[in-house]
């Protein structure tokens, strides 16, 4: 296997140089410095605290960049992968990954702009190497007729109708018996054994890292409550067992059953693995629920399960980004982006208002809370990430390198007119161009080995992108002044002084009045500028009711928030969409800023977590538009804000 030599220290040198920009009074960071993070012990903090060396960069024990990467990416042994086209193994997806140049499965060469750092395999475990049978023509599959049907259909050039009459027969209970790969069978073991022999042969420590892992697909209904498999552990622990599946009797719909199948993986091998959930917003207000689950009342049990094996949740992918709903946040004016809330995943039940405030992040860390005050422990508790879910074996996600979710969404001149979903029943229409060229997962660890950032993720110091590979830091703690965010190395300063994201605010010291942040951000080298930095805040009242408020913590520019409604004006636009270009002459390279909660009230739980925004940017549609000369359908989106959420840090009255 050959290896790509990483642009890193280039990109690092390239960061590195950018000039300190002011936002409202705040200088940015230096890109070497602000990516420190890392779990905040009472032994890091001490050694962060003593006494500096002559060199700053002397003796520093915490992370000192981010790790970008993938962790849902299918191919050619998911099945319904394979039924819409895909050709690429798991193997080619490590390849690609990477660095390498390799040959989509439409025929056209793709590489990457910069190698990612990780990727996970997340091939969906019903059924696994099931369509690579398929499509062989194996006599066992013809010999079913849906089977024989199936294969039909994709010599005939209609893989994409067939790939989607096997997500109905898949999510409605009707997959044909006889069809079924179950664990134990010779095909599902060839197939399970070359996803961990395919990580295993990629997997370079300190070079790129390359997870085992699978796809749990519970989907009873077309009701999304997808969990991503991530194991710490080699082959030689993961190949003692075989993935959870959703078809009895190997398996369940109930992510409960999940939660135990992983409690006794731990128990039998002494290794690790969590789960990562994704699109709640195609759940159809089931995949963060307050009162019940599966016809059971939530419990102490139920909401401590949770919180263990879920540290974090992919709050941005191809299928939409679930963050934030203007209509559970009305006041957010960014809360309207790349959403898909038209239906469940199959668009077999639309989308009802009462359904939302159980499927996007931000109102499940608000439930959260309610669910910590009511049962004792919060299990939405989460980190936040990106992802692709391509099926096509390539985890790229760039606006001008978008190779589309499925294979008949690679690039071609008819895809942003092509329609996706196309549910008669109910009148759920989804369009190729509504699918996301998002995102990836950010990780702040060590180093790039396995046991590294998958320590990263359970400790939840993670940030998730739309694509763009900005660096972000942000830390909270009852001690940081003005000052601190015009220091070049503000990340030092930040795990001195406090907690990194994903952490909780140590206990209110006394003579402190409210909790302060820290937070910087660097544009991508070869992305767009900053417009803006935002924190936003939940939390629970005296009177037990859910709050929110987005606040604007620096910008780039001179711009002043309005006195009636303290809203920031925009920052502009200099997107040329007919030809798919922009310029950086507006926005800035890098923010930074310390801001202190004005609304602090000790006495009520809160979370916090950083959102940063680019300045607007050609869309994929808009790439597609000017390359093919093809005329986008009205109402198509032809530009993009793209963004970063953060993990949040959480304060509680009890410390």
């Amino acid at each position: 296997m050959s290896k790509i030599a990483r642009s890193r220290a280039a990109f690092i040198a390239l960061a590195g140089a950018l000039p300190a920009v002011l936002g409202t009074g705040s200088p940015g960071a230096a890109q070497d410095n602000v990516g420190i993070a890392g779990a905040a012990t009472r032994e890091n903090v001490a050694v962060a605290a003593a006494p500096r060396p002559y060199s700053p960069y002397a003796d520093r024990n915490f992370p000192t960049r981010p790790f970008f990467g993938d962790t849902h990416l299918h191919t050619a042994y998911s099945m319904d992968a394979g039924a819409f086209g895909a050709r690429l193994t798991p193997r080619d997806a490590y390849r690609f990954a990477s660095g390498e140049q390799v040959t989509s499965n439409t025929g056209q060469p793709v590489r990457l702009s910069r190698p990612l750092d990780f990727l996970v395999v997340a091939d969906h475990s019903d059924n696994m190497g099931f369509f690579p049978d398929l499509f062989a023509g194996k006599s066992s599959v013809l010999a079913d007729p849906t089977g024989r049907k199936w294969y039909d259909m994709i010599k005939s050039g209609k893989g994409n109708d067939a790939a989607m009459e096997i997500i109905v027969a898949f999510s409605h209970n009707a997959f044909p018996e006889d069809l079924m790969y179950l664990p134990g069978s010779q095909g599902y073991k060839n197939a399970w054994q070359e996803t961990i022999d395919a990580a295993e042969a990629f997997n370079d420590p300190g070079t790129f890292t390359a997870f085992i892992g699978y796809e749990w697909t519970s989907n009873t209904g077309g009701n999304n409550l997808h969990r991503n498999v991530i194991f710490r552990d080699g082959g030689d622990r993961a190949g003692l067992v075989q993935p959870f599946t959703v078809y009895p009797p190997f398996g369940s719909d109930n992510p409960e059953k999940l939660w135990d199948w992983m409690a006794d993986y731990e128990e039998k091998t002494s290794g690790s693995v969590l789960a990562i959930p994704h699109n709640g917003n195609l759940s159809n207000g089931i995949m963060f629920p307050v009162e019940q689950a599966f016809g059971k009342a939530l419990d102490a049990d139920y909401v401590r399960t949770r919180a263990k094996w879920e540290p974090l949740y992919e709050v941005t992918q191809t299928k939409g980004t679930g963050e934030a709903h203007p209509f559970l946040s009305p006041n957010d004016e960014f809360a309207d982006f790349e959403l898909w809330d038209k239906g469940n995943l199959d668009g077999s039940v639309a989308k009802a208002d009462d359904m939302l405030q159980y499927e996007y992040a931000r109102q499940a860390l608000k439930n959260g809370l309610l669910l910590e005050d009511r049962l004792g422990t919060n299990p939405y508790k989460f980190g936040m990430i990106g992802s692709s879910d391509a099926h096509t074996g390539l985890a790229a996600m760039a606006e001008d390198n978008f190779f589309g979710k499925t294979v008949p969404q690679e690039p071609g001149p008819d895809r942003i007119r092509a329609v996706f979903v196309d549910n008669k029943a109910t009148g759920v229409q989804i369009f190729d161009w509504e699918v996301g060229a998002s995102g990836y997962a950010a990780v702040w660890a060590e180093e790039n080995t396995r046991a590294s950032i998958w320590d990263a993720m359970q400790r939840r110091e993670t940030y998730g992108t739309t694509g763009p590979r900005m660096i972000v830091r942000f830390f909270g703690g009852w001690e940081f002044a003005a000052a601190d965010a015009q220091d070049r190395t503000p990340a030092t300063i930040g795990y001195a002084k406090g907690v990194p994201m994903g952490g909780d605010l140590a206990a209110m010291p006394e003579g402190a009045s409210a909790p302060s942040f820290l937070v910087a951000a660097l544009r991508d080298p070869v992305g767009g500028n900053l417009d803006r930095i935002q924190i936003v805040k939940g939390w629970m009242d005296g009177s037990g009711a859910l709050q929110e408020q987005v606040y604007d913590v620096v910008w780039s520019g001179d711009r002043a928030p309005d006195p009636e409604t303290g809203r920031l004006p925009p920052v502009g636009d200099t997107v040329d969409a007919a030809t798919a270009t922009y310029g950086n002459s507006i926005g800035a390279p890098e923010l930074a800023a310390v801001w202190t909660d004005p609304e602090f009230d000790p006495a009520q739980a809160a979370f916090y977590y950083a959102r940063v925004l680019e300045i607007p940017t050609p869309r994929w549609t808009a790439y597609d538009a000017a390359r093919f000369g093809t005329d986008p359908l009205e109402g198509t989106r032809m530009t993009i804000v793209e963004r970063a959420y953060t993990a949040p840090i959480w304060y509680s009255p009890q410390g």
